[in-house]
């Protein structure tokens, strides 16, 4: 049952990042070492999905819960505390190192000892390290130069086929870049244009008067999101299958990209308060993600 609710609860925070334009929800996934048994959960199977019932359940029924929910928590902090906010999610990817450089080592086998491969395997490690850090680092330009203005007031646009289209279609590819760690699926959207009409149709959908303009408005976009998170999780579950060293290579490299695009820099370290503030969040941050990937690597190994 404790594994249920820690599930849930890491659910809750994938889903609550994955609303925030720039924060990738695959990096928190594998900030607290869930992310190869998210990838290999989410299948076409309904065999497999209902075998692996006690992880799929609590993990989507969590996200759900963090974008439905605690979207409002996220943006208040992010509006009230971005400094410290954008510190604490820099500590979580800066707790997760460790643990990723071992899973790109082993290929994702935690018992293996010693690094085997030879000068060629740590060359394409590198090779495929640099090319993750160089995807985020573009994906980081495209973000600065693209108008992130604000959500706020939003009405909700008329039906049409063609914005239906565009939203299943943002969907689709919003989740498969969800997957993808340090790749922001909300800014995808974001970039879309479909973004705003999401993010306010969902509190839309608990007010009566504009609850079924909401659901049909939400529906195709639900629907794109799952496509995505299947066909996306297919693919990786493959390249991890085939190429773990490699896969793992490129995703260390986007992890090491995503501290220097979430940290805030060091404006926020000026004054007294800032300064302690900010250190305590990142400190907070990293041995939440450390000592949770601990916990997890010790419970498979007592399997």
């Amino acid at each position: 049952m404790l594994d249920i609710i820690r599930i849930l609860c890491i659910g809750i925070v994938v889903g609550m990042a994955n609303v925030i334009p720039g924060v990738s929800g695959g990096t928190l996934a594998v900030v607290f070492n869930v992310y190869d048994q998210f990838i290999n959960a989410i299948t076409f199977n309904l065999k497999a999905i209902w075998k692996n019932k006690k992880f799929v359940f609590p993990i989507l029924g969590g996200m759900a819960l963090g974008v439905l929910i605690f979207s409002k928590m996220i943006s208040f902090l992010y509006t009230h505390f971005p400094f410290q906010t954008n510190c604490f999610f820099t500590g979580l990817i800066i707790g997760s190192i460790p643990l990723l450089f071992s899973l790109m080592k082993n290929g994702g086998e935690k018992k293996v000892e010693k690094f085997e491969g030879g000068v060629s395997r740590v060359i394409s490690l590198v090779i495929c390290a640099a090319a993750g850090f160089a995807l985020l680092m573009i994906f980081n330009y495209l973000e600065n130069s693209f108008d992130k203005s604000s959500v706020e007031n939003m009405i909700l646009p008329d039906f049409s086929t063609k914005l239906m289209i565009r939203i299943f279609i943002a969907g689709f590819i919003g989740a498969v870049a969800m997957i993808v760690p340090g790749i922001s699926g909300s800014l995808l959207m974001l970039m879309m244009g479909v973004y705003t009409i999401i993010i306010t149709a969902i509190p839309a959908l608990f007010v009566p008067d504009t609850m079924i303009h909401a659901f049909f408005l939400l529906l195709p976009n639900g629907i794109g999101v799952l496509l995505g998170l299947l066909c996306g999780a297919k693919a990786i579950a493959f390249l991890l299958k085939k190429l773990p060293h490699q896969t793992y290579a490129v995703i260390f490299g986007l992890i090491c990209g995503s501290i220097i695009v979430v940290f805030p820099g060091f404006a926020g370290f000026a004054s007294v308060t800032g300064f302690i503030s900010s250190v305590l969040c990142v400190i907070c941050g990293a041995l939440i993600a450390y000592f949770s990937s601990k916990f997890e690597s010790k419970k498979e190994e007592e399997k």
